[in-house]
């Protein structure tokens, strides 16, 4: 009997909506994956995993749950309340633990882009949301995309409360209990790429380096789903 592929559960990250994944999407799809793409709502860390964990919770057999930079953060959180999540996977994405945020962890390391300089803020409700200027789109989160696709995601970027990036996780992390994978991304303006190596070290990863923005499911789709799919395979 053949066994049952896992769905794959596709994380966003912030200033991104889900159709960053879609040539992703296409990839495993070709491959015969079952594919979610979940809508973050990019409010907080601890109501977002909520919502991630609804979501995966809702999914019938084995998931694999992959995330992109501030969804690393979400799939660390929303894991440990999934028990059918078999495997992690990180693209130029946060994994953080007990007590980082992504502000910090994303600031500990120098290279980064993005920052009071690159951002606007919106105060909506009484709070703070962030998105990145127009102008600095591409060369903070997506110098390896054509001009025009980077001009586009600009005008479609998904603003992300501050208190999102802002807040500490709070608990242990899923990566210290289930295997990871990591696709750090060695041009990426937003994430330093040596946080990322940090970050994916010390979950013990396994890792893959690539030139690429931190828009690499956009410019380079095919080795991101490649990563996925050794994931699937390796936790099947």
């Amino acid at each position: 009997m053949t066994a049952t592929k896992p769905t794959i559960v596709l994380v966003h990250g912030a200033f991104a909506d889900s159709s960053s994944w879609t040539g992703v999407v296409a990839k495993l799809r070709e491959q015969g994956y079952p594919v979610i793409a979940a809508a973050n709502p990019l409010r907080g860390v601890e109501s977002d995993a909520a919502y991630v964990a609804d979501v995966v919770n809702g999914v019938d057999g084995p998931v694999v749950l992959a995330g992109h930079s501030y969804g690393g953060a979400l799939i660390s959180r929303a894991a440990a309340e999934t028990p059918n999540v078999r495997a992690l996977v990180y693209i130029a994405a946060f994994q953080p633990d007990n007590g980082e945020s992504v502000f910090e962890l994303s600031g500990r390391f120098p290279g980064g882009k993005l920052g009071p300089d690159t951002t606007n803020v919106l105060v909506t409700q009484g709070k703070p949301e962030l998105s990145i200027k127009p102008e600095n789109f591409a060369e903070v989160f997506a110098a390896d995309v054509p001009a025009e696709t980077a001009a586009i995601m600009a005008v479609t970027q998904r603003p992300v409360a501050e208190q999102a990036l802002g807040a500490a996780f709070d608990g242990v992390p899923a990566w210290t209990k289930l295997p990871s994978w990591a696709l750090i991304a060695n041009h990426d303006n937003a994430i330093p790429a040596a946080a990322q190596e940090f970050m994916a070290k010390r979950a013990s990863s396994q890792i893959t380096r690539i030139d690429a923005s931190h828009a690499v499911s956009v410019s380079q789709p095919g080795a991101v789903a490649d990563v996925i799919i050794a994931a699937a395979t390796q936790t099947a």
